[in-house]
This record gives C-alpha cells, sequence and structure tokens, in this order.
C-alpha cells in the first residue's frame, strides 16, 4: 500500500506529522477499516525516513484506537472507522474551455456512450460488433506468446508513430487482394482503431469555419469529430444507391462517404456514382474520406471494390478497421494517404498518442502474413452470409409488406423503415420489453428525419435467434 503522507523539517516532530497523516487517512475512508497498514519497514522507506518514527507513529495510533495489532500478521485498522469521510464543498471551480472542449462536453450524451444495454436482452440484434465466437481465440493467443517470447528488449521501447512495418506491408497486401486498393507501406500509418483515423482526419484537414461535405444520415463519430474541429458540415442526402453526387455542394473542400455500405441506411454507392464524386474532387481540388469500415462483407454479385483504387490523381484518405473481422477491444486500424499527406499524417499521429501497441500489431501482422485472417475471415463470410439469408426470410415471412428493407447487399446490418408512421422510441421500448433490441438511426441525422428507420445487426445472432427475434418484432409492428 502506498500511503502519500506530506512531510515538513519545520514545526511538529516526525512522528506526529505520520500520525497524523494516518490518522486523516482512516477517518476519510482512503485507508478502509480492516485494510492492513504498511509495514514499518515498508512505510519507512516509502517515507524516506527512520523505521523508529514508524513505531512511534503505530503505537499513537494502536493506543487511540485506530488501529489493532494482530500478532505475527500486522497492524490493521479498527472495524469500524474510515465511515466519516468530510463532504466536498458543493461550489466547485468552474473553469474556461476551450472550443474543442466545448464541442466536446457539448456531445459527450451521443459520443461516451456504453454499446451494451444495462440488460441483456435474449434477441439483440446490436450492430458493428464483431463475431466472437467465431474468432480463433486459441490461434490468436499463440501468436501472441511467441511474439513476446521472440520481442528483443529493444522492439518493446518506444516504436514509430506510423507502426509497425510488418503490419504496414502485411495491411497493404491484404487489402490489394481483397479491396483493390493501390499503396505501399509508408503511405500506411496504423492507428488505434478508426475513431482515432478520422480525429486525425480532422486535425490534419480541417480548419474552423472550413465547410465540410457529409452524408445524411451520417455516422455520428464522424459528425462529432467534424463538429468538435469546428467544421460547418454541409448535408447531402442520401438515397438507395449512396450519397448523390448531384447534390454535393460546391463549396465544400472534404467530402465523407461510407460507399461499400453506407451507415446507417446499408446503401451500396454506384459505379457510375463514384466515378462522379471522383470527377467533382477533382474540379473543386477537394479531398475525399473513404470510411471502409464494412467493405469485407458482401452478398450479391461482384463487390464494387474501393473507390481509393479508382483515385489517380491522390485524393482520397482510406481508412479502415479491424474492430469488425477480429476483435473491437483490438482497438487497430489503419489509414491510408496520398504521399503527399504521409509527413503531416505521420507527425499528427505522434503528436497524438506517439504510436499504437507494438505486441499487438506484430501479432496482427503475423495473423495476416500467414494465411490465418483470410481463413477466418472465409468463415465469418460464410457465418454471416447463413445469418443475413435467415434475417431476410424472417422479415419476408413476419414483416413484409409492413416495412421496407436496405443495406442487406453488404455489411453486417439492415435497416427497417416501417411503412406506417410509428415511433421510434415506443417500438424500441417495446421491443426491449420482449426480449429484443433493437436501434434506431434518429440520431444520425442532421435533421429529424420524415421518416424513422430501426437498425438490426446479425453478427452476434445465430439462425434460430434471429428468425424467433423477429417473429417476437412482427407483433410490435
Amino acid at each position: 500500500m502506498e500511503l502519500a503522507i506530506p512531510l515538513s523539517k519545520h514545526g511538529e516532530p516526525l512522528f506526529r506529522q505520520v500520525y497524523l497523516g494516518l490518522r486523516q487517512a482512516i477517518l476519510s475512508g482512503v485507508v478502509p477499516a480492516g485494510s492492513r497498514l504498511p509495514s514499518t519497514r515498508d512505510l519507512a522507506e516509502q517515507l524516506g525516513i527512520s523505521r523508529t518514527v514508524i513505531l512511534l507513529a503505530y503505537d499513537q495510533l494502536l493506543a487511540e484506537g485506530f488501529a489493532v495489532g494482530r500478532g505475527g500478521s500486522g497492524t490493521y485498522v479498527s472495524e469500524g472507522l474510515g465511515r466519516h469521510a468530510p463532504e466536498r464543498s458543493k461550489t466547485l471551480a468552474k473553469f474556461r474551455l476551450s472550443r474543442f472542449g466545448s464541442a466536446a462536453a457539448a456531445a459527450v450524451d451521443s459520443v461516451d456512450t456504453d454499446p451494451r444495454r444495462p440488460t441483456a436482452l435474449r434477441y439483440d440484434f446490436a450492430f458493428s460488433r464483431s463475431d466472437i465466437e467465431t474468432f480463433p481465440f486459441a490461434v490468436w493467443r499463440r501468436i501472441l506468446l511467441r511474439q513476446v517470447r521472440m520481442a528483443p528488449v529493444r522492439a518493446l521501447d518506444y516504436g514509430p508513430a506510423v507502426g509497425s512495418l510488418d503490419l504496414r506491408t502485411a495491411i497493404c497486401a491484404h487489402l490489394r487482394r481483397s479491396r483493390g486498393v493501390v499503396c505501399d507501406p509508408t503511405e500506411v500509418i496504423v492507428v488505434n482503431g478508426s475513431q482515432q483515423a478520422l480525429d486525425l482526419v480532422a486535425r490534419v484537414l480541417v480548419e474552423p469555419g472550413d465547410r465540410v461535405a457529409i452524408e445524411d444520415p451520417q455516422y455520428d463519430g464522424t459528425r462529432e469529430v467534424l463538429r468538435a474541429a469546428g467544421a460547418h458540415l454541409l448535408s447531402v442526402p442520401v438515397d438507395r444507391d449512396g450519397l448523390d453526387p448531384a447534390q454535393l455542394p460546391d463549396q465544400a473542400g472534404l467530402v465523407f462517404v461510407t460507399p461499400s455500405h453506407q451507415f446507417p441506411t446499408g446503401a451500396i454507392l454506384t459505379l457510375a456514382r463514384r466515378l462522379a464524386l471522383l470527377k467533382w474532387a477533382s474540379r473543386k481540388n477537394s479531398v475525399i474520406v473513404e470510411n471502409d469500415h464494412d467493405g469485407e462483407f458482401h452478398y450479391e454479385g461482384h463487390p464494387l471494390e474501393s473507390m481509393q483504387g479508382l483515385d489517380t490523381e491522390g485524393r482520397i484518405v482510406y481508412l479502415g478497421t479491424f474492430s469488425r473481422t477480429v476483435f473491437s477491444a483490438l482497438r487497430i486500424g489503419y489509414l491510408i494517404v496520398p504521399k503527399s499527406l504521409a509527413p503531416a499524417f505521420t507527425a499528427a499521429k505522434w503528436l497524438n498518442d506517439l504510436h499504437s501497441a507494438t505486441l499487438e500489431q506484430q501479432t496482427l501482422a503475423e495473423f495476416i502474413s500467414s494465411g490465418m485472417y483470410e481463413r477466418h475471415l472465409r468463415r465469418l463470410r460464410h457465418r454471416n452470409t447463413a445469418r443475413r439469408n435467415a434475417l431476410m426470410e424472417a422479415v419476408h415471412k413476419y414483416l413484409q409488406p409492413r416495412v421496407e428493407v436496405t443495406g442487406d447487399g453488404s455489411g453486417t446490418h439492415i435497416v427497417l423503415w416501417p411503412r406506417k408512421r410509428v415511433s421510434e422510441a415506443a417500438v424500441i421500448a417495446k421491443a426491449a420489453a420482449r426480449g429484443v433490441g433493437i436501434y434506431g438511426i434518429s440520431h444520425c441525422y442532421l435533421e429529424q428525419p420524415a421518416q424513422i428507420g430501426l437498425m438490426l445487426g446479425y453478427a452476434r445472432l445465430n439462425e434460430r435467434e434471429i428468425h424467433e427475434g423477429i417473429r417476437r418484432l412482427s407483433e410490435i409492428i
């Protein structure tokens, strides 16, 4: 136990100062009743004073009943003490927040939320989750332990801000094969999840007052990062084919898109619109930020490759994450930036947190380069295809024609659009009362939507659970 007891060479004797410090710690509850006090030798070493001084202080505590001695065990705080902590002042100091601090405080209710419900629901259609039951944790543990054993001491010092070269090389090789991304390791920056990637984009490319185009509806994590950066947000409507380039504002210098599985509607940006968006960016000298959060999952027809692979002018900042395919707590994502922007993003990453955790990066690098990641993705795609098919069959059986569905062609969630006007909050509450977890998307709009949508993820439910969950939902909608 470490105890902070301020000591002075002036004033009362040292043993008295130690005694008063211990007494205050006991009365305030810092050292709870029944807990063991440090040995006199340990406390003397902590405070850098003679053990004799500590013995005198302990004798005083014992004499006044604040502590009791137990032979062969040590000195303990007497039972019944430590419950009378002084109340803090009700008038706390107030501070002026920065513009960023004020924006962050205003957004706290929407961004600092625990994704888990307070009460677990039997049929929870949670979205943006990885399938932790399918993930090969035994293999991951073996690789992690091997990396720990093999790592030289120098590898456990500070690492490069851009991330492990092994991981950046593995990411490049995988994205070239699976997403048609054109890159080399010098353009890759390893980040702590896609949320840090968005934050770095805002820090490097957005000035307060800059006009930034975003999808409407949009991922609220993107919206709040931009608001905190002081951007002036310009919404661009999304329909069944994704963001409409014809409605892009002329004055936007930056546009954020989720083309592979629009969040939250699930729309896939068509090839024609991708090319139109690239042409618009070239004409306006604008930057496109492509968030490919769900790009690994596609179910119908030939999957469209990344927009970044179509870019010939270096206008796209591409970001992705392993949270959907590995597990969320890993917190590893990546940015692919044009070479002209690499120095600025590298420095921004260093200023933000120096670098991401090294051992986890090396473990992921081996997991990818060994072929285990792609084998895992094949299993995951197979499982998600079966879940998606079960979900669509259940929706067709129990909910048609009462709802319209979007987002079923890719990703790991769909959106139900009730054809009749209903209350989002009421439907969610009634579903929860039946053990079914569904999620509204009204918070994803800049303005109040004309129609409500209900998001249903399916990465963590089996086919039977999906079927029963939709049957129960049909009793409400």
